[in-house]
């Protein structure tokens, strides 16, 4: 088990309005959270990628997939926090495969900084939930948790995933300087069943690419807002 050195939890209360994500902090602050910046902002070729494929299998079967996939994500999401402070629960059953294939990952994290907090980076106006940070094999680094039914090829089929990690590590950073927290790496895990989990490392070079492209889609979004 590892070691649980929790920062100050942020308390926030979820808001959905019209398909869009807030959250709003103690004072009443709400600010949009990253994944609806990354869909107001996401460029032509990703929504036509998308529109292609529902297109492709018909909106009954898409929405059956993206269900399915929502509910196993946050069921092994349930699982992977359970066991990051330290309570020893038996996975559900369905959530089975995707759980023994991050296990062995999990296993090397050795410091449990934060579980599913909510973080605010009110200098430049986004808001977001992040899955872990924790140290891994030594290095501290902000993580989140996905699955899938096979292998990502590359980090291109990654497509915003690596955007949202440098928007959290950027918001972590932010909110907990005054306590030594300094982030320079990420680090993505796809649970597939029957295979371990890939591990998608991100070093403090990558971080600075994905934060500069972060940084350009919050002011798109700003303009965006400013103009409806």
């Amino acid at each position: 088990m590892p070691l649980i050195e929790l920062l100050p939890h942020i308390p926030a209360k979820q808001l959905r309005e019209n398909g869009n994500q807030y959250y709003i902090d103690q004072a009443g602050a709400s600010l949009p959270s990253v994944t609806t910046i990354l869909n107001a902002t996401k460029p032509q070729a990703d929504r036509q990628r998308l529109f292609n494929w529902r297109q492709r299998i018909g909106a009954t079967e898409a929405n059956k997939i993206a269900s399915s996939a929502s509910r196993r994500g946050t069921q092994t999401h349930k699982q992977i926090q359970r066991y990051l402070l330290g309570k020893d629960t038996p996975c559900p059953e369905n959530s089975l495969p995707y759980w023994e294939s991050i296990k062995p990952v999990l296993q090397n994290i050795d410091t449990v900084r934060l579980v599913e907090g909510s973080v605010f980076h009110y200098d430049l106006g986004y808001s977001g939930k992040v899955d872990c940070v924790a140290s891994y094999k030594g290095t501290v680094a902000v993580c989140e948790w996905k699955t899938a039914d096979k292998p990502k090829a590359s980090i291109s089929s990654l497509y915003e995933h690596p955007l949202q990690l440098a928007a959290y590590l950027g918001a972590v950073n932010h909110y907990y300087q005054d306590y030594g927290i300094k982030l320079d790496n990420a680090m993505l895990v796809v649970a597939i069943p029957d295979i371990p989990a890939q591990v998608f490392w991100f070093e403090p070079p990558d971080i600075q690419n994905y934060w500069q492209q972060w940084v350009e889609r919050v002011k798109a979004y700003w303009q965006q807002q400013q103009q409806h």
